[in-house]
């Protein structure tokens, strides 16, 4: 970036100098008490995040990737099995399906919101597929009604990616108590971040949340005795202290993304961009704030050229990624997938880029998209 105080397009550290005081005394007293897994800084965060989600149970993992895989398991799902879910995602969505052995199976977004449209899950439907894994991707949750309907009827598992969704609503119920179980990422960049990695499951189901608490720790309900094949995926006491600060400004830091949010919507009207869109009875919380352009990869490098930092999420689906290409089963086109994946752009977006920072983001977007071409 050539321009004096270039704006990135996400500041976890930020967030943490913002907080500092607090982190510190987080820290402090993990050292001080001597207790570094698994102790009463992941349960106590445990017991806070299910309070604010809404649900019964939350377990802490090691990661978000970890989350989705260990929810996958803790429904019974695993080789042989199929599940639903999109192309239009970070990979580890996919990923973590394969991780516990099942199938992939990609159907295409609703291109407004970019979740999965659910006019697409029938056709894909297979005596195999045991579940569908709807993304609420940069913040907007998907068509969850639609979706829990069609999971009653063919008796589908629905389980939530939630890694971009802390503190999204729909119909006033919070993301990660919409379905049968949720699974959260606190990669330094979400809008619950920790400092490192950290995930977590959500679950109203007593019998999901012992099968998960098992499999994290190697299959373990006593010390050093497996009932169950698991692993080791635990959430730190450090990152959990942390957390526990993040979750107490969690709301407040989503009313800073959505005021600049507001910013971007007043100062981008009429810009020759594709704005984000809100759905009726859904709370947004703009992990992103993502336009389309036809001259996406352009209008970047003019961003970029003056001060501004702008990220693609995601350039390449899933399935034309070179380690999935052609090997995972797509019952449709997925044509609203691939044209998000060549127009969205995601505009610096995080709690502390400020109104200021904010205007001068949309002002520079606005002078640069109509002298870029597709």
């Amino acid at each position: 970036m050539t321009e004096r105080d270039p704006i990135p397009p996400a500041d976890p550290r930020a967030g943490v100098l913002a907080r500092r005081a607090e982190i510190d005394g987080a820290i402090g007293r993990v050292l001080d008490g001597g207790h570094y897994i698994l102790g009463p800084e992941v349960e106590a965060f445990e017991r806070e995040f299910a309070a604010y989600l809404g649900v019964p149970h939350v377990v802490g993992v090691a990661s978000g990737t970890d989350a989705l895989a260990l929810a996958l398991r803790a429904c019974g799902i695993g080789s042989g099995d199929e599940v639903i879910t999109v192309g239009h995602t970070a990979v580890a969505t996919v990923a973590a399906i394969e991780t516990v052995g099942a199938a992939p199976v990609l159907v295409d977004i609703d291109p407004e919101t970019f979740t999965l449209d659910p006019e697409r899950v029938e056709a894909a439907l297979s005596p195999r597929v045991r579940a569908l894994l709807p993304v609420h991707l940069y913040g907007h949750p998907a068509a969850m009604g639609a979706l829990r309907s069609l999971a009653a009827r063919h008796r589908l598992r629905l389980i939530e990616d939630c890694a971009q969704a802390h503190g999204a609503t729909l119909d006033g119920i919070r993301a990660g108590a919409l379905g049968d179980v949720a699974a959260f990422s606190f990669y330094p960049t979400k809008n619950l971040g920790a400092i490192g990695d950290g995930g977590a499951i959500a679950t109203a189901d007593a019998g999901f949340a012992e099968k998960a608490r098992r499999l994290r720790e190697y299959g373990w309900r006593e010390r050093y005795v497996s009932e169950t094949p698991g692993t080791n995926s635990r959430l730190d006491e450090l990152q959990a202290a942390i957390l526990r600060v993040g979750l107490r400004h969690l709301d407040e830091d989503n009313a800073r993304r959505a005021a600049v949010a507001r910013i971007y919507d007043a100062g981008l009207a009429g810009a020759g961009v594709v704005l984000p869109v809100t759905r009726a009875g859904c709370g947004h919380v703009y992990h992103q704030y993502v336009i389309r352009h036809a001259g996406r990869d352009g209008l970047r490098a003019e961003l970029r050229a003056h001060g501004v930092g702008a990220l693609i999420h995601y350039p390449v689906p899933v399935h034309l990624q070179p380690a999935y290409r052609g090997r995972l089963r797509i019952p449709g086109p997925l044509g609203h997938t691939e044209a998000a994946a060549a127009t969205v752009l995601s505009l610096p977006m995080y709690p502390e880029l400020g109104p200021e920072r904010a205007h001068r983001v949309a002002a520079v977007v606005r002078e640069r998209a109509g002298a870029v071409t597709g």
